[in-house]
């Protein structure tokens, strides 16, 4: 079984549920934020660790934070798979000794990312173009920990994926979204309420998300 972690009320799984389900995969959302138990490494074949609206740092205010971060530790001991998901992949960044840093390389909606030499080798990546049109939304980013390799990068952004170790990737983008949670992420503030339709109609042009984001998580199963 798989299990995904959520962060966040408001940062669900999205498409990686149905994707799941279409491939055969069983998966166990364990709601990180309610504190719910978190899978041992043997209890799991993989795990995905959702987004969130609260800093990486934050753990003052979500105490929970502290656990998650303990947590990845232990998945990244045990060569579990792992992939972070933007808050998901600054945890990882964190718990492995990288820099999660407020209010930098800010992104938001449909945005190109290009993947490095290293990423276009990379068993997360295989079959995808070299160019990847992601969905972005997020004010902090991470610093690749030492060790890491940088997979993907954006003018913006220039830390958009890394893997360290065998199977622990994180991400800076969102290849979970779909157009209810974008919607309700846009109705968080004023300023991004009055741009919904504007962020949906340029996430709906771009062709190759929804097979890309199918891609990514076929090849993180593959890796368990």
């Amino acid at each position: 079984m798989f299990h995904i972690i959520q962060n966040d009320p408001e940062v669900p799984p999205g498409n990686i549920t149905d994707h799941l389900q279409a491939m055969g995969i069983a998966a166990k959302v364990c709601h990180a934020y309610r504190n719910e138990p978190l899978p041992a490494p043997e209890e799991t074949q993989g795990v995905i660790v959702l987004g969130g609206a609260m800093c990486a740092n934050d753990d003052q205010r979500h105490p929970f934070l502290t656990q998650v971060k303990g947590f990845i530790r232990e998945m990244v001991a045990h060569r579990t798979p792992y992939l972070g998901i933007c808050l998901g992949g600054q945890l990882l960044a964190a718990a492995m000794g990288g820099k999660v840093v407020a209010n930098r390389w800010e992104e938001l909606g449909t945005l190109e990312v290009e993947l490095t030499t290293a990423g276009r080798e990379d068993r997360l990546f295989t079959g995808c173009a070299p160019r990847l049109g992601t969905f972005q939304w997020h004010h902090d980013s991470f610093d690749i920990p030492p060790g890491a390799v940088l997979l993907a990068a954006s003018p913006a952004c220039p830390h958009q994926a890394f893997r360290i170790g065998p199977c622990a990737w994180g991400t800076q983008f969102h290849p979970e979204v779909t157009e209810e949670i974008i919607r309700a992420w846009c109705a968080w503030d004023s300023a991004t309420r009055e741009r919904a339709d504007e962020l949906v109609a340029a996430w709906r042009a771009e062709a190759n998300y929804g097979a890309t984001a199918r891609r990514l998580l076929e090849n993180f199963v593959g890796a368990a």
